[in-house]
């Protein structure tokens, strides 16, 4: 319940523009894979893409272990998925906003993404 309200916390952040805010308390991996004017522009792109939010349905938790060596950098992450309906979309997209057990033992923002359910 914790990590579905904190990733709804995010997902409110990205609807209202402050996506450097998000970044501002991001873990490292997601520091280090999108430098702050990046991952602003393409929340903002996609946001001009999709429109205003209109529904975001319940929150779908999952976790993942990821080892040493993969595409995604070794650790434990929580996925929080939502379908959520925007202004200029016909279906629901998926959002989600992804979280990593940083090295301090912090969940922090390690992703986010919308991309068409099944996707």
């Amino acid at each position: 319940n914790q990590m579905a309200a904190a990733a709804a916390q995010v997902a409110v952040l990205i609807d209202g523009g402050r996506a450097g805010e998000v970044w501002d308390g991001a873990s490292e991996v997601m520091r280090k894979a999108a430098a702050r004017p990046a991952f602003v522009q393409a929340m903002g792109d996609d946001r001009q893409r999709l429109g205003a939010m209109r529904q975001r349905g319940e929150p779908s938790v999952t976790r993942v272990q990821y080892a040493a060596g993969g595409a995604v950098p070794p650790g434990v992450y929580l996925n929080v998925s939502f379908a959520t309906l925007f202004a200029n979309s016909a279906q629901p997209v998926r959002e989600l906003v992804s979280f990593r057990l940083d090295e301090d033992r912090t969940w922090r923002v390690s992703g986010y993404s919308v991309r068409p359910v099944g996707q």
